[in-house]
């Protein structure tokens, strides 16, 4: 990289404040260089803007009279611009072709007809009661000798420089600038026209231009909040909820690549589109904050156009992506109580393996106890009250056998009328089925004394449980169910339907498994379909308990 001298024929030398880039450019440092381009743009982006802003204001508020010293600010204004564009361009810091006294020769003209013009057009509101142009205009005047400052004062450009945090941007190489254009004479407004309500907080550390984009986009109407650092966004963003961020780069403390990161790290605010704007204008600086998560990037002076159509557009993919996510939550309610509904119906293990595609679906258990509870004389006690009424408590007393049977972690099989059917071993096995089967069966006679206690009734049920072997599967392929097959489950049935009221019937398969465990009364011998005569007992808590 060549090396610039520090005058030019006509320039004069050149001044003390600049003296820091020109040592940065001679040693490469490519991120003060940066730096400069944004310090320089800064009260640009603020003489551009708020002149924008004026001239909108001064047509609504019939002060055409000092419309055109308002085009002359914002003019001097685009000069400026294109002089630091073109004298900073990237390619001239690449190659050292940079030339600071040219610069501030070329700007000098421009920069001083927009202090005086801001200073008259300051008066002249003043002068006619235009109040409302009034701080807009102190603002112009501020940032025009702001610039100035950086000229002529070293204080300046070292608070400038040395007070901004390092680490933004790229600065490896130098790419190419990503330049906005202004807005001409004839346009130089944005619309009013209402937009959707938005809520957007804009994060800038310096108060005119958040004042001037909060403005801007409150009249878009659009609702805005601002903060002045990286840390207040992150709060604010913890305690709110907004629709989209402004986000600048360059700010101490916390600056816009670290607010976007820890954003990007929290789930509650990753979401949250984010345009970055900023007065860097190398294309390193915009990979780096799209590839940081960034929605778009808009370089200050921004076209207030190009600025809303950005907005527009990142709300609008917002807008798709909450209407997906919205979606996509409704589609996971129904299928959750898809899925419920599915349980309600099928065991847990064969609600997996339907899902799963398996289309026939039969197991044999070679363990496994099966029990029925039937309700005695329920033909009678149906015909004595109404059939809602009936229904009422049919509906009451098996929920409560529901609520034992999920307890104990038993399988529900169906219930037919007034008789409830439940297995153990099926279709999880488990060792302890026929114990697990026999509790569940204690429960329910005291289920039914609960039940007659509390409605003044006398119902009665009688239990039958037989233990063996089953085959089980999936009957159907509409309104399908969960059944079980095999001598066992009709010798189960045998033993309710033999059984007496509030007693509890097995079979001798059973009382074999149970037989340390519990108490049992012989009851004689029944006589089974297809089956040999078989003996049965009456279950009981050892001791009567």
């Amino acid at each position: 990289m060549s090396v610039p001298t520090a005058s030019s024929p006509g320039s004069g030398p050149t001044p003390s404040s600049l003296t820091p880039f020109l040592k940065a450019l001679q040693s490469g440092d490519l991120e003060t260089l940066s730096k400069l381009r944004h310090a320089l743009r800064t009260p640009l982006n603020q003489i551009i803007g708020y002149s924008e802003m004026l001239m909108e204001s001064a047509q609504e508020n019939n002060a055409q009279a000092i419309l055109p010293d308002l085009k002359r600010i914002h003019s001097s204004g685009g000069q400026l611009l294109a002089v630091i564009n073109d004298a900073l361009a990237p390619w001239k810091i690449d190659t050292g072709k940079i030339d600071f006294p040219a610069m501030r020769q070329a700007m000098r003209a421009p920069l001083a007809a927009a202090v005086t013009q801001a200073g008259l057009s300051l008066d002249q509101a003043r002068a006619s009661g235009h109040v409302e142009l009034v701080k807009d205009l102190e603002k112009i005047l501020t940032a025009a000798r702001n610039l100035e400052k950086l000229f002529e004062s070293d204080a300046y450009s070292e608070e400038v420089i040395v007070g901004r945090p390092a680490g933004e941007g790229n600065t490896e190489s130098p790419l190419g600038a990503i330049v906005s254009p202004v807005a001409g004479d004839d346009d130089f407004g944005i619309s009013a026209q209402p937009m959707p309500s938005a809520k957007l907080l804009a994060v800038d550390d310096d108060p005119m231009n958040r004042d001037m984009l909060s403005r801007r986009l409150e009249k878009l109407g659009y609702e805005v909040t601002d903060a002045a650092t990286g840390r207040e966004a992150l709060q604010k963003l913890k305690d709110g909820n907004f629709d989209l961020v402004l986000l600048d780069i360059l700010m101490p403390d916390l600056d816009g690549f670290q607010t976007l990161e820890f954003m990007k790290a929290d789930p509650r605010l990753r979401h949250v589109p984010v345009i970055m704007l900023t007065a860097l204008d190398d294309v390193a600086s915009t990979v780096r904050c799209i590839e940081a998560g960034a929605e778009d990037y808009v370089p200050k002076p921004f076209n207030p156009t190009v600025l809303r159509a950005r907005i527009t557009a990142s709300l609008e993919k917002k807008r798709l992506r909450d209407q997906e996510q919205a979606f996509l939550a409704q589609l996971q309610i129904e299928r959750s109580k898809s899925e419920r509904l599915l349980l309600n119906v099928l065991p847990k293990a064969i609600a997996e393996r339907l899902k799963a595609g398996q289309r026939t679906i039969v197991d044999s258990f070679i363990d496994s106890t099966v029990l029925f509870a039937d309700i005695v004389g329920f033909t009678r006690i149906a015909a004595r009250q109404s059939p809602h009424r009936t229904v009422q408590l049919l509906n009451e007393l098996f929920s409560g056998f529901d609520r034992i049977a999920e307890q104990r972690e038993l399988e529900k099989v169906k219930t037919i009328g007034d008789a409830y059917m439940l297995a153990s071993g099926v279709p999880v096995i488990r060792a302890d089925h026929a114990e697990a089967c026999a509790e569940a069966a204690f429960e329910f006679v005291e289920a039914v004394r609960t039940f007659n206690r509390r409605h003044q009734l006398d119902w009665a049920i009688r239990v039958g449980m037989n233990s063996g072997p089953v085959v089980a599967g999936i009957i159907g392929t509409k309104k399908f169910s969960y059944d079980l097959w095999g001598d066992t489950v009709n010798i189960a049935s045998r033993m309710e339907s033999h059984g007496q009221p509030g007693k509890i019937q097995v079979s001798e398969a059973t009382k074999k498994l149970l037989d340390r465990k519990y108490d049992f009364t012989p009851v004689g011998v029944i006589e089974i379909k297809n089956s040999s005569p078989m003996p049965t007992y009456l279950l009981a808590r050892k001791g009567g308990k």
